[in-house]
């Protein structure tokens, strides 16, 4: 479902969007020094599901990963996504632990 859908980094708004069928997700942030703060997800109830959420947010980390920034995940369903993909732990600053 996110296949064809381009990620947008809103500098502006400080969250990262895709529209899905006139629904737009996005994960709020707050970006300090190299440090990037997932403060926030939302994604409409029409087009959430667990596989949206999962590729939506290995999209977010892909492009973070991809600037050379570390991630502090304060959303809970962020932190949890975090737990149980291994990969993206080393993107956590040093002391950060999930």
């Amino acid at each position: 479902m996110t296949d064809a859908a381009e990620l947008i980094d809103n500098n502006f708004l400080r969250q990262f969007e895709l529209k899905i069928n006139d629904h737009l997700a996005k994960i709020e942030y707050s970006l300090q020094e190299r440090k990037i703060f997932l403060t926030k997800l939302v994604i409409p109830d029409e087009i959430n599901n667990e596989d949206f959420s999962k590729d939506f947010l290995a999209l977010v980390f892909e492009n973070i990963e991809e600037r050379g920034l570390s991630v502090v995940p304060t959303s809970p369903e962020i932190a949890k996504f975090v737990r149980s993909n291994r990969k993206y732990k080393r993107m956590l600053p040093v002391g950060v632990r999930i």
